[in-house]
């Protein structure tokens, strides 16, 4: 039974796009014992052809696919109507391609291989930004807030990470080592109180910040 409401007895949906077979049935099983209904789709191609008339959840989408890559996907779903939070799935090296995702609307994205509570983390603020109009508002609020005491070379560090630049292109434009850069990197995250680079990506997008133009 698929519709523009919740079904299956008002649970949570989520539509979770993966070529591999081994990511889908690791997810499906973490998710499902968490208490969500998951639906399962092998390409981005597949998913697209039933996205209008799924159910309104949570989708979590590979970057990486044949036939259509994440980013592709993400952006026919903004064209088609299809306005359901997003959690982009990435391999090993792929931050600047979750940058993009995420100033494309992500809500959050998840390096492979990843832990069940980083899942369900994300999942959890995925519904949370479907149920609460008001919570991008609050979310710049204090985002602002956090960003407001950092030093002026930390927020350029993170106004690079923002845009997907790795640490020796930051430590370039602005002249110094990268060694100084992990330094700043680390005391930045530390001040946001954030454990991962995505927490800390978050922050940076709801800050304003990542808006370099391409």
């Amino acid at each position: 039974m698929r519709g523009r409401r919740r079904n299956m007895g008002d649970r949570r949906v989520i539509h979770l796009v993966d070529d591999e077979e081994s990511i889908r049935k690791a997810a499906s099983f973490a998710l499902k014992t968490a208490g969500y209904d998951v639906v399962t789709y092998a390409s981005g191609v597949e998913f697209l052809k039933e996205a209008k008339s799924a159910a309104v959840g949570c989708v979590i989408l590979d970057v990486r696919m044949p036939e259509m890559d994440g980013l592709e996907i993400q952006a026919a779903m903004a064209a088609r109507g299809v306005n359901m939070p997003v959690i982009v799935l990435t391999g090993h090296g792929d931050v600047s391609v979750a940058v993009q995702a995420m100033k494309g609307g992500a809500v959050d994205f998840l390096e492979k291989p990843f832990e069940k509570a980083a899942l369900l983390g994300a999942v959890s603020r995925a519904f949370a930004r479907l149920d609460d109009v008001d919570l991008r508002t609050l979310e710049t609020s204090e985002a602002g807030v956090r960003v407001a005491a950092l030093t002026p070379r930390e927020r350029e560090v993170m106004e690079g990470l923002a845009n997907g630049l790795p640490n020796k292109t930051i430590a370039y434009d602005l002249g110094c080592s990268s060694r100084t850069v992990e330094v700043h990197r680390a005391s930045l995250m530390a001040k946001l109180e954030v454990r991962n680079l995505s927490e800390a990506l978050r922050i940076a997008f709801a800050a304003g910040m990542g808006r370099k133009p391409k």
